[in-house]
């Protein structure tokens, strides 16, 4: 049996890198204190979110950046913590840096880094994240007291070929990072007029990120079996709070919005879930894409009859 504690951490992301790192040091001590075998931070939490939290990448201290990482990476090992941490790893010359997660184990050392892969932006890379980062090209997949993670941050979630690649290495549990949140209520206003008003009973999200984020992975969930930790920023305007959902698609614990906090969740990757693909899942994922024996039948063939 396999169980692992996590802890799902939210706050409200800035451009200040040592307020940011404060925050996380201290919800790294209180998630050991509740039991967490692992801490998991937002997207950019520690360096801020270029288009968001700061304009660009332009005059950014990243010696900074550096000595407060090195901070959280000795508390790590003091606390024998795993920690996925959001933040921006710098490239060499003019190469924008990449959108990162930090995979740090219980002795703080970096064992792995996921870097976005499927970053926002138009073709031309003149808008969205493209305009600040450059992609990744690798999955991330590590271990963590027997259970097999993978990674994944933000618009990551608009590929489902992601959580399949992550489903085929036996990934059980994803940290899916996002920053979904400082938006001025200009921004909020005109999102929710493009969603429409009149629909807004029936999507109570209010914005796309609302609406699409948490049903994404409660189907990504279902349909992988697999179990999604989900921090978010609460920089105001925040989207949404950081939820929890089990490889069963139910979501088992959630954060309000616009506030700080620490989710824990226990997981158990024996537990008896709901799983009505298991049998034809891989089956699916070799694309044959149908469950069943098929047959050989004329009145099968004819599509256009009764």
């Amino acid at each position: 049996m396999s169980r692992l504690t996590v802890a799902t951490c939210q706050f409200p992301v800035d451009v200040d890198i040592a307020r940011n790192g404060r925050y996380v040091m201290r919800q790294m001590r209180h998630a050991r204190k509740q039991g967490a075998d692992v801490a998991h931070f937002p997207e950019a939490c520690l360096s801020g979110y270029a288009g968001a939290d700061l304009p660009s990448y332009e005059g950014f201290d990243w010696r900074l950046l550096d000595r407060v990482t090195t901070q959280i990476l000795a508390l790590a090992g003091e606390l024998r913590l795993w920690v996925v941490l959001g933040s921006t790893h710098r490239l060499t010359g003019d190469h924008k840096p990449h959108n990162s997660l930090y995979v740090i184990d219980e002795t703080g050392s970096i064992v792995d880094r996921y870097d976005k892969r499927f970053c926002s932006g138009d073709p031309a890379e003149s808008t969205g994240d493209l305009a600040h980062y450059t992609p990744g090209d690798h999955p991330s997949i590590f271990t963590i007291s027997g259970v097999r993670c993978g990674a994944l941050i933000c618009h990551d979630y608009r590929y489902p070929e992601l959580y399949r690649e992550y489903k085929r290495h036996g990934v059980q549990l994803v940290f899916h990072s996002y920053h979904a949140a400082h938006m001025t209520p200009e921004k909020v206003a005109a999102i929710r007029a493009a969603v429409g008003e009149d629909l807004q009973r029936l999507n109570p999200g209010g914005t796309y990120a609302g609406i699409t984020m948490p049903a994404m992975m409660t189907a990504a969930s279902a349909a992988n079996h697999v179990w999604i930790s989900c921090p978010n920023s609460s920089a105001r305007e925040s989207c949404w709070g950081a939820f929890f959902v089990r490889a069963d698609g139910v979501v088992t614990g959630r954060l309000p919005r616009n506030r700080s906090g620490v989710l824990i969740s226990t997981i158990d990757t024996d537990a008896a879930l709901y799983d009505s693909t298991a049998a034809w899942r891989a089956r699916a994922m070799a694309d044959v894409l149908h469950s069943g024996t098929l047959v050989h039948d004329v009145r099968s063939t004819q599509r256009t009859r009764l």
